[in-house]
This record gives structure tokens, C-alpha cells and sequence, in this order.
């Protein structure tokens, strides 16, 4: 039925959570897993008189290298139980889109991902991508938490 896995990941505990159910339903349906990490531009804060100059390249390789190892992690997940895989690490200011693009780019069938469960004034600040996610897919989607 599932033939291809979307699995957006951010190395939080829960998404390496997700992982191993992404493994686990993976072998259950014979299917291949994608993982997708979406990097986020640093957002340019105005200069004053307390602000902080952050170095932007160092910015772009840290998180090009902590983007890599987390694709690596569900890479070697995918790899000890036999399932085939793609990593993709892209830049976005708006990963839900790039979730479902992904999606659709991979011909995938469903999208498992993780969500940390915010509500409150924090779901308001920081938003949802995982209701961003459902409310641009026609894909199902298996939400993790």
C-alpha cells in the first residue's frame, strides 16, 4: 500500500523517535524511506547598540553539518534493516512547504513526522508545521507524538 516514505526529521528526540517507527512501518510495507531536514535562513535581526554580530558562514556549515548528521542517523537506521533510502537537505523559510514539495518531488505515498505537541502562545509564535503540512497535502499523513 505505502510504497515511499516522507519522514521530515530536525533532531529533536522525538523526531529520532519517529525514526524508528518510520524503520518499523517501512519494513512492515516493503516501502523506501525519505528523509527530508529543511534548513532555516538566520533571520537578520536590526543592529543597535547591544547587538550581537553573528558570523553567517559559520552559521551555514554548522547547520549544514548538524543537518547532515541527522540525515546520517536515519540513513544508518534505514541501512541496518535493509530499507532503501534518500536524504535531502534543502533551505527554506517555510519547511511545510518544502515538506510537501518533497512529497511530491519523491513520489511518496505518506508522510510520518513528528509533532511536539505546542499550543498556546506558542503554537501561535511559533506556529505548526505539522498543521501547515495537513493543510497543503492530499498525501496522509501519520502524525507522531
Amino acid at each position: 500500500m505505502f510504497k515511499s516514505i516522507l519522514l521530515p526529521i530536525d533532531g529533536s528526540d522525538l523526531s529520532e523517535k519517529a525514526t524508528a517507527t518510520a524503520v518499523q512501518f517501512a519494513q512492515l510495507n516493503h516501502a523506501s524511506i525519505v528523509a527530508v531536514t529543511v534548513l532555516q535562513p538566520l533571520p537578520l535581526a536590526p543592529l543597535g547598540d547591544g547587538s550581537v554580530v553573528i558570523d553567517t558562514g559559520q552559521y551555514a556549515i554548522d547547520m549544514q553539518a548538524s543537518a547532515r548528521a541527522h540525515i546520517d542517523m536515519v540513513a544508518g537506521a534505514a541501512s541496518a534493516a535493509g530499507i532503501p533510502f534518500q536524504g535531502v537537505i534543502t533551505t527554506s523559510t517555510s519547511p511545510s512547504d518544502e515538506i510537501v514539495e518533497a512529497a511530491k518531488k519523491f513520489n511518496c505515498d505518506i508522510i510520518l513526522m513528528a509533532s511536539h505537541g505546542r499550543s498556546g502562545l506558542e503554537k501561535l509564535l511559533l506556529g505548526s508545521e505539522t498543521q501547515k503540512v495537513l493543510s497543503h497535502t492530499t498525501l496522509p499523513v501519520l502524525v507522531f507524538r
